[in-house]
């Protein structure tokens, strides 16, 4: 795989947790949280490439996990209701979250929001944006970027999922890093299109208005932003972290079907070291989405808000800051 086009078919929240260049707890760093950004490359070419085998539910969920279902809030004054659901991006064929509680919220609701916009043109966008922000320039590879020790570990891990070396030669590290960081995930059967927000948007229809928080941009731009020594840092700690990615990632699904926020947090919190990367990735964005919700119990309606399940668990999320603007979230699954 050369093409400079092909792209992951998503992309989950990564927290860093930097010191210099070194990531203190490479696992939870790759998938802690596993959803505060959601790049959508399910249409890419390596999706359509790539044949992930299904694994069972009983791989995510625990034989011990009782299913209540995803938790699900409300918050409301007279006239407008925004239910706010945490989502995971790509999941395993077969996981039954879409409860009822689910349904009446979005069947209720005139307006879907999610993280970046939905639709074809979202697909046609994202490439645009990997050709312009993720690419090195010619003459330029990623492996040239890495000393002796990391090349070898990079390469390590390219082997362990069967891929050539060269496979990411084109990409910064950032985004052979993301990427990397995804590949266990599909050839282990979490798929795009059985992800919340894909099913989602199938199950809304027609009929409702679409919104979006953020743009592509701005979610492209916070990786891109980093500095040439922490890109290579954060590859490095996803090669190093490669076997554990999978295991990871079932064990924060596990908690999320089960409803339980509070074990989800303490799971993506778990090495979320660096207070100002923290309120890069997370907090800052939180506030930024209370503030919003603020702003629109000012209009009538009802709203489904579809953000990743790490924006609403535990300290400073985003029900916690809307708590301290004397807005109330109420519990509803």
């Amino acid at each position: 795989m050369t093409a400079v086009t092909d792209a992951p078919p998503f992309i989950s929240r990564s927290i860093f947790s930097f010191k210099g260049c070194r990531m203190t707890h490479p696992i939870h760093t790759l998938i802690a949280g596993a959803a505060a950004l959601s790049f959508a490359f399910s249409g890419s070419a390596y999706a359509q490439q790539q044949k992930p085998t299904p694994v069972p539910t009983t791989q995510v969920a625990a034989e011990s996990v009782e299913l209540t279902g995803p938790a699900l809030w409300k918050v409301a004054d007279e006239d407008t209701t925004i239910y706010l659901f945490g989502t995971v991006h790509a999941l395993p064929e077969g996981l039954n979250w879409y409860t009822p509680a689910i349904e009446d919220a979005l069947a209720s609701s005139d307006t879907i929001v999610t993280e970046i916009p939905s639709g074809p043109e979202t697909q046609a966008r994202m490439q645009q944006l990997i050709m312009s922000k993720a690419i090195l320039p010619e003459g330029t590879t990623l492996r040239g970027m890495l000393n002796e020790e990391q090349k070898s570990m990079y390469e390590g891990a390219m082997a362990k999922l069967g891929l050539p070396a060269e496979a990411f030669d084109r990409f910064e590290p950032w985004m052979a890093g993301l990427t990397l960081t995804m590949l266990p995930l599909l050839k282990e059967g979490y798929l795009p299109e059985q992800g919340v927000e894909t099913r989602l948007e199938k199950l809304a229809g027609a009929d409702k208005t679409r919104g979006a928080l953020e743009t592509m941009e701005f979610q492209i731009g916070i990786f891109d932003g980093f500095s040439e020594e922490d890109q290579v840092g954060f590859l490095m700690a996803t090669a190093e972290s490669v076997d554990e990615i999978k295991p990871m990632l079932d064990a924060m699904v596990a908690e999320w079907l089960e409803g339980d926020a509070d074990a989800l947090a303490k799971l993506m919190n778990e090495g979320l070291d660096d207070p100002e990367v923290a309120e890069a990735l997370l907090y800052d964005r939180n506030a930024n989405w209370a503030e919003w919700i603020d702003a629109r119990l000012d209009s009538p309606g009802t709203i489904f808000m579809a953000v990743g399940a790490g924006h609403l668990a535990g300290e400073k999320s985003v029900q916690d800051l809307l708590d301290k603007r004397g807005i109330e979230s109420i519990r509803v699954q």
